[in-house]
């Protein structure tokens, strides 16, 4: 089941502070599924808000935040398998990711390796910072892929499984590398359309974005 907030609420992105957790990319001329070839997309499931501490939001920092919750970089820093690129509606037009991390197993140092061999959780960040639309936010793809064995494929349901991980392992209290987080989630309806048209591999989606501020204690 998705974590659940109080309950879940339409897209609402201006924070009483001024800034911005989010632009739908949709409203700028983009889209929540990114481009995994032949007409078809893989949801951006999860987003890190622009409310978050600016440090999460940078590259290095995306990465501490992603080993604090037990992903790291891919094996030996070898990407397997295609780029894919989406379009925020920030005014960049489709960007390919600017990384893919994958679950560790533990260990950050090589977990990845065995992620790549048996299959796990694995995730492709965008950023949405063009002139059209900079809020600094943290675009997530994340699925649950099959071992090596089956091609990487997505495991049944695996676009609402991977998402429910990932915010499993991040909502609460995180540490790695002396940085302390608290993340909190809220589920987001009405970015993603619920069910299979359009999704790589035909696997239904239930249409929920999670979205997660990360504070850095």
């Amino acid at each position: 089941m998705p974590y659940l907030a109080s309950s879940l609420v339409s897209p609402s992105t201006i924070d009483k502070r001024g800034g911005v957790a989010y632009y739908n990319p949709i409203t700028g001329g983009g889209s929540m599924l990114i481009d995994a070839g032949d007409g078809y997309g893989e949801p951006m499931n999860v987003i890190i808000s622009g409310l978050s501490s600016p440090a999460v939001r940078t590259l290095d920092g995306a990465i501490n935040f992603a080993r604090a919750i037990g992903f790291s970089e891919e094996c030996f820093g070898l990407h397997l398998g295609g780029y894919m690129s989406a379009n925020l509606g920030d005014g960049n037009g489709w960007v390919n990711q600017t990384i893919e991390l994958r679950q560790d197993y533990g260990n950050p140092a090589g977990g990845t390796c065995l992620e790549s061999l048996i299959g796990g959780n694995h995730f492709r960040i965008y950023v949405q910072n063009g002139t059209a639309a900079d809020s600094g936010a943290l675009f997530l793809a994340v699925s649950r892929e099959e071992p090596l064995s089956k091609n990487h494929d997505i495991v049944p349901d695996g676009y609402d499984i991977g998402r429910d991980q990932l915010v499993s392992a991040a909502i609460g209290r995180t540490r790695f590398n002396g940085v302390k987080y608290n993340t909190v989630a809220q589920n987001i309806t009405g970015l993603l359309v619920p069910g299979a048209a359009g999704v790589n591999h035909g696997i239904a989606l239930d249409g929920i974005v999670t979205l997660l501020t990360v504070t850095i204690d």
